[in-house]
């Protein structure tokens, strides 16, 4: 146990988590210590959520983040942010009004010590609701809790009981590979409000464990147990009570606990859900009991997300649920149909919108869409979220995330990215990588370009090629390839702009298929600047990758033969998938198989520091320059850190990674009325490869909002 001091002359003041430390005569108590002897900090009655403050209970809504391990140029695994980070992080997040960070496992000692020292030097502290993972290899492989003499029962609790020792500062940890390790001697257990143990679970897991142990319908421990549970979910139980066990012994403290769910495994039946999976197994808390010695209580927790599974878009019943303003909201009814199967509170530990380019799914009534949101958008739609999550009676929110995750995937990317170069370089295309309300941008301070018509970033130095209507200038960075173009006299709405590049060698068009374009060395990629709403970039149809996975590998769309010839002189717009064909099953409704044009180009101001800023901003025209952003991806660029773009997919049989040392680009002005066709000389250009990439720290405008968003419920 923490010491205490006393202080002499004066009776002693008992203070709770939330207060913070109040700063005469050095210290008071800032736990609960009930008879039994056991200290805690937070407690639940009946369906609310207490923090002791300023040695009282209260209760109010929790608002705060959800915060990764990982900065770009790193993997989560090699838990690499410093405490300076830290420290500044955790100022920002107090300035946003937020009252509490959720982690999802241990951390290095940086952040405990940041965590100290800044609730120390803080009268109103962070507090924390920290997590327990489990090995996501292990469950994929084993497919049961309790395989092989229950390694991942046994590893859970070892692991969770190690976090303990962190946390009250009595820990050494190990190194081992993918793990957090070293001294930690800060006990920042007074801080710590709640547990909320486990992942979203693997539906397979919870059934494999389900089948495997039949014997295993109940559980009976110290401070936890069991009434009309599934083998898994005495799992869960026999491993929470380990780790309220260890702790009350060790450390006469206890707190809080929880165990992550998410709509996959609730246990709500949702029979329109088209995907079996997303409805076949249930992981219900409410089987698990505190028994009379759980003086904390249980609460529950769920990551709900307003595009994700199907049956949001298609339940029925869901779209009967109104705003004020009469449009459908599914991500209410959704938390209204949740909260009623709790006897205990709950609160929403994940929701998020990613203000990403890319998309992957999309919300059909509210257009809160797994991606292709902006940044101002992103921070709108998150406090709509938390006002229906507030409204429906549940105890608090956390944003999903404090920070841009460079690492990440979407599934309808990562077949063309090397997973191990993923922290390397910013794929606006995933939008995984973009939840963040901090985003990292690349350049050390600021970026090479800002997209919004003003040619100041560019130098004479950058310049590519020239002519007597276009010149071209060309520069990159861990996001983009950048190109400027100074059109003589060009008028967006009226004329088009063409800009060729070549990416990989023995393979392209020479020309379009109509004649009006000739390339000097044949293209894989043809961007129009045609009008605000008509500009694209195209790819030739041989290198077009997403057909050939989704026509020539998986038969979801129409075969093409013209498009498996090469120098066939098509260039296709660029699609991506969102959706396969869907059959309802209560509506017996058919979906179509579902994509958008991730070619198309926005026009904008991609400059942060402008009032017009809009971070979707793909091209910028200004007084006859046109800035142009190209994300690295929309150029079958696997990794630009090592200059690796897709192969010949044909030749290849599928998506392989080839070395390339330039790229090739060029540009024509095409006039109104003008008929002529038009060759485009193309110039070599090449970067530098990296081994770490430069950043900058950004708070998006969502953070912004928030601030004021949360400001509301901090009463």
């Amino acid at each position: 146990m923490k010491k205490r001091w006393l202080i002499v002359g004066l009776a002693v003041v008992l203070l709770g988590v939330v207060g913070g430390i109040l700063f005469m005569n050095k210290t008071e108590e800032k736990e609960y210590k009930s008879e039994s002897g056991l200290s805690y900090v937070a407690k639940i009655e009946g369906k609310e959520f207490y923090v002791y403050e300023e040695g009282q209970w209260a209760t109010k809504f929790l608002t705060g983040v959800n915060m990764g391990a990982a900065k770009p140029g790193t993997f989560p695994g090699e838990v690499a942010i410093t405490k300076e980070e830290y420290l500044r992080w955790f100022q920002q997040i107090k300035d946003m009004n937020a009252n509490i960070i959720r982690v999802y496992t241990t951390l290095k000692p940086a952040f405990y010590e940041a965590l100290y020292e800044f609730n120390l030097n803080n009268k109103d502290p962070i507090y924390i609701m920290h997590g327990v993972y489990l090995n996501e290899a292990d469950i994929a492989e084993l497919n049961n809790a309790y395989a092989e003499d229950e390694k991942i029962k046994k590893d859970f609790i070892k692991d969770a009981t190690e976090i303990v020792d962190v946390l009250h500062g009595q820990a050494t940890l190990p190194k081992r590979a993918g793990y957090a390790d070293g001294e930690y001697t800060k006990d920042i257990s007074q801080y710590v409000i709640g547990w909320i143990l486990g992942v979203e679970w693997d539906p397979y897991f919870v059934n494999g464990t389900n089948e495997a142990n039949p014997e295993k319908t109940a559980f009976e421990g110290d401070y936890l147990y069991t009434e009309g549970a599934s083998p898994f979910e005495v799992f869960l139980a026999e491993a929470g009570d380990a780790i309220l066990s260890y702790e009350a012994q060790e450390y006469q403290t206890i707190r809080p606990l929880s165990y992550t769910n998410w709509l996959t495994t609730d246990m709500l039946d949702h029979p329109n859900e088209p995907d079996k999976k997303e409805d076949m197994a249930v992981v219900n808390t409410e089987h698990i009991k505190g028994t009379d010695q759980l003086e904390t209580g249980l609460f529950a927790s769920y990551h709900v997300y307003p595009y994700y599974p199907e049956f949001l878009n298609y339940q029925p019943e869901y779209a009967e649920v109104k705003n004020e303003d009469g449009s459908v909201n599914t991500y209410k009814a959704y938390l209204r149909d949740l909260i009623k199967e709790h006897s205990v509170p709950v609160m929403v530990a994940e929701f998020g919108i990613p203000a990403s380019r890319g998309k992957a799914h999309e919300s059909l009534y509210s257009g809160f869409n797994q991606g292709g949101i902006e940044e101002t958008e992103q921070g709108e739609m998150l406090i709509n979220m938390l006002k229906d999550i507030h409204d429906e009676g549940y105890f608090g929110g956390l944003v999903f995330t404090w920070q841009d995750e460079w690492f990440k995937r979407t599934w309808n990317t990562m077949d063309f990215d090397l997973p191990d170069r993923r922290p390397f370089w910013s794929n606006t295309q995933t939008n995984e990588q973009h939840f963040g309300l901090l985003a990292f941008d690349p350049g050390e301070e600021k970026s090479v370009v800002y997209v919004d018509g003003d040619d100041s970033d560019w130098s004479k130095e950058d310049q590519l090629s020239k002519n007597e209507e276009t010149t071209i200038s060309v520069k990159s960075d861990e996001k983009y390839l950048y190109i400027k173009a100074e059109a003589k006299d060009f008028k967006l709405e009226e004329d088009q702009l063409f800009i060729a590049i070549d990416v990989k060698e023995d393979q392209g068009n020479s020309e379009t298929v109509d004649g009006s374009l000739a390339f000097s060395r044949p293209a894989d990629f043809l961007v129009k600047i045609n009008g605000a709403t008509e500009s694209s970039i195209m790819v030739d149809a041989y290198y077009d990758s997403y057909y050939y996975q989704y026509a020539e590998q998986l038969e979801l769309i129409e075969k093409q033969p013209d498009y498996t010839v090469k120098n066939s002189g098509l260039f296709n717009p660029m699609h991506h998938a969102l959706s396969s064909k869907l059959t309802l099953p209560q509506t017996k409704d058919v979906i179509p198989f579902s994509n958008y044009e991730t070619g198309a180009l926005v026009l904008g101001d991609g400059n942060p520091e402008h009032e017009e800023y809009n971070s979707l901003t793909d091209f910028a025209v200004k007084d006859g320059i046109v800035e142009i952003a190209l994300p690295w991806q929309l150029l079958n660029v696997m990794d630009p850190s090592t200059k690796q773009i897709i192969g010949d997919l044909y030749q290849n049989e599928g998506v392989e990674a080839v070395g390339v040392e330039n790229i090739y680009l060029g540009a024509a002005l095409v006039k109104k009325g003008y008929t002529e066709s038009s060759e485009l000389m193309m110039e070599p250009y090449s970067w530098e490869s990296w081994e770490l990439p430069t950043y900058h720290e950004r708070l998006k405008p969502s953070y912004y909002l928030l601030k004021e968003a949360f400001l509301e419920y901090d009463k």
